[in-house]
């Protein structure tokens, strides 16, 4: 029987190597390559070309949903699980929007992640179940199509008068889209209102 070739990404280095030595006890299972930032999984992966690459979700560089959109256009042999320790609906539909083929949380014991491995290898998909629950609970986005946008455009050195350059508004218009957008999500900030957009799902 041919052994299922893993990539294993994760920044946590204690985390990534007991997860290793674990997946590394099944017989049906070799780690060829492992990576502490998305650009270093990246690069794994373009060399390894594995079976299954298994993403942190949140790494330096790159994040896990970024990297599996990456192997879907340029290694589509590998298939892409998703690792994260938040059960958060919002980075579900992001890497599920990415190509990922399975998504589980850290504190799933080592069998499930090996079971799930097996099951994305042979062309199967798997999602946390608690996670998929909450998922499906996740209240209507309560922001408008114009918040949205303004919020899409949000980084942490971009001001009112480039956000609206680039959503062809004025400034005043998008200070007032951010002020009605922090409140609807009780933000304390901007940034603030971007992580908790996101965490829905909303952006």
């Amino acid at each position: 029987m041919t052994a299922i070739r893993v990539v294993l990404a994760d920044d946590e280095s204690l985390t990534r190597g007991a997860v290793g030595a674990l997946l590394g006890l099944e017989s049906d299972l070799v780690i060829v390559g492992e990576a502490g930032t998305g650009d270093e999984a990246v690069d794994a992966v373009r060399e390894h070309r594995p079976d299954v690459a298994v993403l942190d979700v949140e790494m330096p560089g790159r994040d896990g949903a970024e990297v599996a959109q990456w192997v879907a256009a340029n290694e589509p042999g590998t298939r892409c699980i998703i690792l994260t320790r938040h059960a958060r609906p919002g980075v579900l539909r992001r890497a599920l929007a990415a190509g990922a083929a399975g998504f589980v949380t850290k504190s799933a014991p080592a069998t499930v992640l090996a079971d799930v491995i097996r099951r994305v290898h042979r062309g199967g998909r798997y999602v946390d179940p608690d996670l998929a629950m909450t998922a499906l609970m996740t209240e209507d986005c309560p922001l408008t199509d114009r918040e949205l946008d303004v919020l899409r455009q949000v980084d942490p050195s971009s001001t009112a008068a480039e956000i609206a350059e680039r959503v062809h508004l004025s400034p005043g218009t998008v200070r007032n889209y951010l002020s009605s957008a922090m409140h609807k999500l009780g933000a304390g900030n901007r940034s603030d209102a971007v992580a908790r957009a996101r965490d829905h799902g909303w952006l």
